[in-house]
């Protein structure tokens, strides 16, 4: 889009720009800011981004530090590029994947694993100069202080994998420490008193999105749509992922059950998803809390939460027997260093190539972070509950898959 173009080519474009004449009415402008679930991550199709400095950073290779701008993953199809959204002339996406509540206000490379992208109030008032923004997408709460949403994916995935592949004789893996292979448990992904801190920051750094927002928006007529999160993985794997070769995973090393998840998209372990969505669930309530907290303190102004915790109902990884195919989210994929090549089977590899692959993760973390994401799929039924959000008379809404793959709005 012109738009997006015009933002990735840096801020100092908007500086030297003249101010429109008080008579004229700005072209209207959705605008996107929050983290991975919003930026787009998984749906592909990334578009350049502005870094710190205003320089348009374009796929810089699979080797580069994964701080570069470009990994923000800003996708063409992301649900603000997608969804129906009446009367809006332009759409701006500042959300940036590995966003934190930091980085509202903040430059995210002053924070540690941030990327050198500019904060995105900043961003946001960029775009005020030229448009008058009317509608607002934030996602924000899976990353913050306490935990984050990579990392809790991660933990729960390796242990999957560990245990799939090595058994607890092969003493040869302990070598640096252990190796945890035992399910993710609730204390494992995010305490209570972390939640709290969480839904703190959250709400802190929303507060200053509407203060902004009031200062620089032309009309002052604004919605903003506080979205929250769905879980990629469903409550229970599908019938044909429970067991091979006659081991299920709840007992030691199994390898072909470990390659078929994988292939599949899910390598974790059944145990582990209830946690998981209790996870999600309480990512669900920063955002709630966060909404509720704001609208007692702006009561005049215009803030609808969008529940998307059900979205995926029926389309999760591993939910149907031909998963990864017809899911709404991208598979667990790895490669072999910085390649390029996704590896889509780990079906005969040995436990030392599979740690090489994991490395690869570690050191190169952009070659797996579009890992159980919302995919292009996906974003476009997240699209539609935007333009239902944007358009309700409700304060709170959520959006519900259907069998059938329509959805329910309630």
């Amino acid at each position: 889009m012109a738009a997006t173009a015009a933002v990735a080519l840096g801020w100092g474009a908007f500086a030297v720009a003249t101010a429109a004449p008080a008579t004229a009415a700005l072209p209207t402008a959705a605008v996107a800011v929050g983290d991975s679930f919003i930026s787009g991550e998984g749906a592909g199709a990334y578009t350049a981004v502005a870094d710190i400095n205003g320089t348009s950073q374009g796929f810089p290779g699979w080797s580069a530090a994964n701080n570069n701008a470009y990994f923000c993953h800003r996708s063409a199809n992301a649900s603000l590029n997608v969804a129906a959204l009446s009367g809006i002339a332009a759409r701006f996406n500042l959300a940036c994947s590995g966003g934190q509540p930091h980085d509202i206000a903040n430059a995210s490379n002053t924070r540690t694993n941030g990327r050198l992208v500019a904060s995105q109030l900043n961003q946001l008032r960029a775009v005020a100069q030229t448009h008058d923004i009317d509608v607002v997408l934030v996602g924000l709460g899976s990353n913050n202080s306490s935990f984050t949403f990579g990392d809790v994916a991660t933990l729960c995935a390796n242990r999957f994998i560990a245990d799939a592949w090595t058994g607890w004789w092969e003493f040869w893996a302990y070598i640096n420490g252990p190796v945890p292979q035992e399910p993710c448990t609730d204390a494992d992904l995010a305490s209570a008193a972390e939640v709290a801190a969480a839904t703190t920051e959250t709400t802190n750094a929303l507060r200053q999105l509407i203060t902004t927002l009031n200062e620089i928006d032309a009309d002052g007529q604004h919605r903003i749509v506080f979205q929250d999160y769905t879980n990629p993985l469903p409550f229970d794997v599908y019938s044909s992922f429970i067991e091979q070769d006659g081991r299920q995973d709840d007992r030691d090393k199994f390898r072909d059950l470990g390659a078929e998840r994988y292939a599949a998209g899910c390598p974790i372990h059944r145990a582990s998803l209830a946690p998981g969505h209790r996870f999600s669930a309480n990512l669900g309530n920063v955002v709630r809390n966060s909404h509720a907290n704001l609208s007692a303190e702006f009561p005049g102004q215009d803030l609808v939460y969008l529940n998307v915790q059900r979205a995926f109902d029926g389309a999760r990884l591993c939910e149907n027997a031909n998963s990864p195919t017809g899911a709404l989210a991208t598979p667990v994929r790895i490669m072999d260093g910085p390649s390029g090549t996704h590896i889509t089977s780990l079906s005969g590899y040995d436990k030392i190539a599979i740690q090489r692959f994991a490395n690869a993760c570690v050191t190169y973390f952009q070659t797996c972070q579009e890992s159980w994401h919302p995919n292009a799929a996906g974003h476009a039924v997240l699209g539609q509950c935007l333009a239902a959000a944007a358009t309700t008379a409700n304060r709170t809404i959520a959006c519900i898959r259907n069998p059938n793959g329509t959805l329910t709005f309630q």
